[in-house]
């Protein structure tokens, strides 16, 4: 089999029909990487406020977003509200549930200096608590939501856009100017974004380090809705299917720069990009490999990350 290379030199010829379809395959791959890689930056954005900036090795963020996604499939099948609609409807109880958890979380483990093993123990525990009580209730078939932008497709010139990954891309930048803001503009976003660098300063300012983390990891699972939408209205889900997200979530954080939303956005269109030229090119089974193989590499040569200090 030709490799990518080898492909890419044809691209020169555009009188001829091999290359023609050559560069609309190519310009195609890139659109769907950037449009898969929105949808990784929705998955992603809460673990960089967990993991990124809270230090908080939330193993379980998946987890929460099968669980909204099967939130929305049952709104959706019983109503036939929009998923996205649901989702966001359902961020106050993502909210407090995240609340709720960083609470167990700090009485049990990080106020007794019990974090670091006990509290990624704590987070895998519910990683699979959730995906068996998930099969109980549901088994493990399929599920998936109807809309009316699921299944057509936009067409400019020679590239397509499924609405069915436009929506969500568009959704998930959305989510992500909204953080952004929040967490660059207010007190409470600024005062996140301090915690986990000199809480005693933050003290000095009026707030308590426990309460503004307490919002962030709240934040953190609100955001869980969100992609849970997202996600089954890209594919059907089944209660597993969290466990493809956890290394390629942590993975585009710390590609991006730990604690770095900026670079959370960069990483995810870049690894989507990365994904979709290999799965094109090469084959889907190649995907994880080189993808991964690219995170290691970027990681030789900034250890920071693309947009770490």
């Amino acid at each position: 089999m030709a490799s990518f290379n080898e492909r890419a030199a044809t691209l020169p010829c555009l009188g001829t029909p091999a290359c023609g379809m050559s560069y609309d395959l190519l310009i195609n791959a890139i659109v769907a990487g950037l449009l898969l890689g929105g949808f990784y930056v929705a998955v992603t954005i809460g673990l960089s406020i967990s993991f990124g900036i809270l230090d908080i090795v939330n193993i379980a963020h998946p987890a929460f977003i099968i669980l909204g996604a099967y939130v929305v499939y049952i709104v959706n099948s019983q109503f036939g509200l929009d998923p996205i609609l649901v989702a966001v409807v359902m961020l106050p109880v993502f909210y407090a549930l995240g609340a709720g958890v960083y609470q167990v979380y700090f009485l049990s483990f990080e106020r007794r200096g019990q974090a670091a093993l006990r509290g990624l123990a704590f987070f895998f525990g519910l990683l699979f608590v959730n995906e068996v009580a998930l099969i109980l209730v549901f088994g493990v078939d399929y599920r998936y939501v109807t809309a009316p932008y699921i299944g057509p497709s936009l067409r400019l010139g020679p590239i397509d856009f499924p609405l069915r990954m436009l929506i969500p891309f568009l959704t998930a930048m959305v989510m992500f100017a909204a953080i952004q803001l929040f967490l660059s503009r207010t007190f409470i976003g600024r005062a996140i974004k301090a915690v986990s660098q000199d809480q005693l300063a933050l003290r000095l300012m009026g707030a308590d380090p426990t309460r503004i983390k307490r919002i962030a990891f709240a934040l953190s699972i609100a955001t869980a809705s969100i992609a849970g939408a997202l996600l089954i209205i890209i594919q059907p889900i089944e209660p597993s299917i969290g466990r493809e997200f956890i290394g390629r979530a942590f993975a585009i954080c710390v590609l991006g720069g730990m604690g770095s939303l900026p670079g959370t956005i960069v990483a995810g269109l870049l690894l989507g990009v990365v994904e979709s030229l290999t799965a094109t090119f090469h084959g889907p089974s190649w995907s994880p490999a080189i993808s991964f193989g690219f995170l290691l590499i970027t990681l030789a040569v900034r250890p920071a990350g693309l947009m770490g200090r």
